[in-house]
């Protein structure tokens, strides 16, 4: 069954049954019922590549989880985002379609030629850490982009991100209401544009409190997982005095500093007190609680839908949004402990 045999049995040109498929207004409601009629009767449904060389649309969205490392789908923090993109783009009448990158790195990396090759009419780009060149060309490209974690610049372009700075500073603020006054950080070595915005925010906030910057206070994990956190939190421990919080700028990182503190036979938060960010479900039930930053992956997610939508309909210039963080207290921090 295709579009010729339905003008046949209709008795119409394979023109105007193309017009009915995409919605031409120019056929009469009579001869559109007998030729809907005819297709329903038959199961004929059009391809989808007929109808995107008809409409110029494909209503797909590709998919991009930039960077060689640490963005996959075991990533709480973007499953979410992508969850809650995926139900607004839903609604908004598109698919997703998305581009695996293992493989396809290793032979030329080109997300341009490939968004190009399947006719997206947009992409949503997640970002991770070294990031492959081509992002830039299909950042720089006719097609609309909206990034996450990412900055773009291109004129088709926006991204979306929390408030990175006042993650840091709504942690140390907190701390310094609690009492605590000398205050450490597990952050990255190899940082991301996010990372590198959260460990500056937190020397920012330090200087506003007048508190002191110690360098065997700051101290750099290889990776996000715990295991990393556990690690960077062990060489803290070697400095001759320690601090008495410290914001670990990921949640996984704060597990794994707890376990390191508690295996120094220090008492969380009673001796050390310890912060991290991005609220995943295990920070209800960690031991102790563990007072965190929520990233609100829910917004996030369906403005990116929603200003990609804008973007392709040329509705949106270029801009960077971000989203307002929330301080999730728990008992991780203390109150008032640092000094009493």
């Amino acid at each position: 069954m295709n579009i010729k045999t339905i003008a046949r049995l209709a008795g119409v040109s394979v023109a105007t049954v193309s017009k009915i498929i995409n919605n031409y207004p120019d056929i009469g409601e009579e001869t559109r019922q007998r030729v809907l009629k005819i297709m329903e009767e038959t199961g004929y449904r059009p391809s989808s590549s007929a109808k995107t060389l008809a409409t110029k649309k494909s209503n797909l969205v590709g998919v991009v989880f930039a960077g060689k490392l640490n963005v996959d789908f075991s990533h709480p923090f973007f499953v979410e985002v992508i969850n809650a993109f995926k139900k607004q783009i839903g609604l908004l009448g598109y698919d997703l379609l998305f581009f695996s990158n293992e493989k396809f790195l290793d032979q030329g990396e080109d997300y341009l030629a490939r968004s190009k090759y399947f006719q997206v009419d947009g992409c949503i780009i997640i970002a991770g850490d070294e990031v492959e060149s081509s992002v830039s060309d299909l950042d720089a490209s006719p097609i609309p982009c909206i990034g996450i974690d990412i900055e773009m610049t291109g004129q088709n372009s926006c991204y979306i991100m929390s408030d990175n700075e006042k993650i840091s500073t709504k942690v140390v603020e907190q701390f310094y209401m609690n009492g605590y006054r000398d205050i450490g950080f597990i952050g990255l070595k190899r940082a991301s544009l996010v990372m590198q915005h959260r460990e500056k925010a937190f020397k920012q906030s330090l200087k506003q409190f007048s508190l002191e910057e110690k360098p065997e206070w700051l101290v750099y994990s290889q990776d996000y997982a715990a295991t990393d956190g556990y690690e960077a939190a062990k060489q803290l421990l070697q400095a001759d005095v320690l601090p008495r919080a410290v914001f670990a700028a990921t949640d996984l990182l704060a597990f794994g500093a707890v376990r390191a503190f508690k295996e120094a036979g220090l008492r969380v938060p009673e001796d050390i007190a310890v912060a991290g960010c991005d609220d995943i479900e295990a920070c209800r039930y960690s031991d102790p609680p563990l007072t965190t930053v929520k990233q609100d992956t829910d917004k996030i997610g369906r403005l990116a839908a929603m200003i990609l939508f804008d973007l392709m309909n040329k509705q949106m210039d270029n801009r960077c949004i971000k989203v307002e963080p929330e301080l999730v207290l728990r008992r991780s921090c203390g109150t008032l402990l640092a000094y009493q």
